[in-house]
C-alpha cells in the first residue's frame, strides 16, 4: 500500500515537471525541469528495485549529461523571441505528433491490459542483483538492438563534430595555431627586467 502511494506521488511530480520542460518560457529553467524530472524518474526505478537504473540515471543524466547541456545553454544566450517567432507554423505538426503518442499511451494502457491486474512485484532476496540480470538480458535477448542503439550513438557524435567543424573558418573566430604555439622562443614573449636595489 505504501509503495502504491509513493508510486502514484513521485508519479504525478514527475508529469508536473514534464510539463514544465515545454512549457517553461527560460530555457534555461526548462533544463531544470528536466533535472527534477530525471530524479523523480530514479526514484520510481528504485520502487520497482531497479537500484543500477536508477543511480545511472542520475549519475550519467543528471550528473553530467544535464549539467553540461545547462551550461551550454546559459553559454549561447538563446534569443527566445527569434526561436518563438515561427512557432505557429510548427503548431499543427507538434498537435499531431502529441495526439499519436497520447494514443499509443492509451493503446499501452487500456487496451493491451485489458483483463490483466496491475501488481506489485514481489521483493527479491537480498542476493539478488539486477546489474546481472540486466546485463543477461542486454546482450542476449537484445543484442541487436543494442548495436544498433550504440551505431546511432556513435553517428550522433560524428555529425556534432561536423557541424562544430564547419564553422570553425568563419570570420572573426580565433583559432589555435599548433605548429606556431610549439615554434614559440621564450626570449619573444618574456623581457626579464634588472632591477637594482631600492634605498629608502
Amino acid at each position: 500500500m505504501v509503495t502504491t502511494v509513493l508510486f502514484y506521488a513521485f508519479a504525478a511530480i514527475l508529469l508536473v515537471a514534464a510539463l514544465g520542460v515545454i512549457t517553461a518560457r527560460n530555457p534555461v529553467h526548462s533544463v531544470l525541469f528536466l533535472v527534477f524530472a530525471f530524479l523523480q524518474s530514479a526514484v520510481l526505478w528504485l520502487l520497482l528495485e531497479a537500484e543500477f537504473l536508477a543511480i545511472t540515471l542520475v549519475v550519467v543524466y543528471v550528473g553530467a549529461v544535464m549539467v553540461l547541456f545547462l551550461f551550454v545553454v546559459m553559454m549561447l544566450n538563446i534569443n527566445v523571441e527569434e526561436l518563438r517567432s515561427g512557432f505557429t507554423r510548427y503548431l499543427p505538426l507538434g498537435i499531431g505528433v502529441a495526439l499519436v503518442v497520447v494514443i499509443e499511451i492509451a493503446n499501452v494502457i487500456w487496451f493491451r491490459s485489458e483483463g490483466q491486474a496491475f501488481v506489485t512485484p514481489t521483493p527479491h532476496a537480498a542476493d539478488y542483483s539486477n546489474t546481472k540480470e540486466l546485463g543477461g538480458v542486454l546482450y542476449t535477448e537484445h543484442v541487436f538492438a543494442l548495436e544498433i542503439a550504440a551505431m546511432l550513438l556513435l553517428l550522433a557524435i560524428v555529425a556534432a563534430i561536423t557541424l562544430t567543424m564547419r564553422t570553425r573558418h568563419r570570420p572573426g573566430l580565433k583559432v589555435q595555431d599548433v605548429p606556431a604555439q610549439v615554434a614559440v622562443r621564450a626570449e619573444d614573449r618574456i623581457r626579464v627586467v634588472k632591477v637594482g636595489p631600492v634605498k629608502e
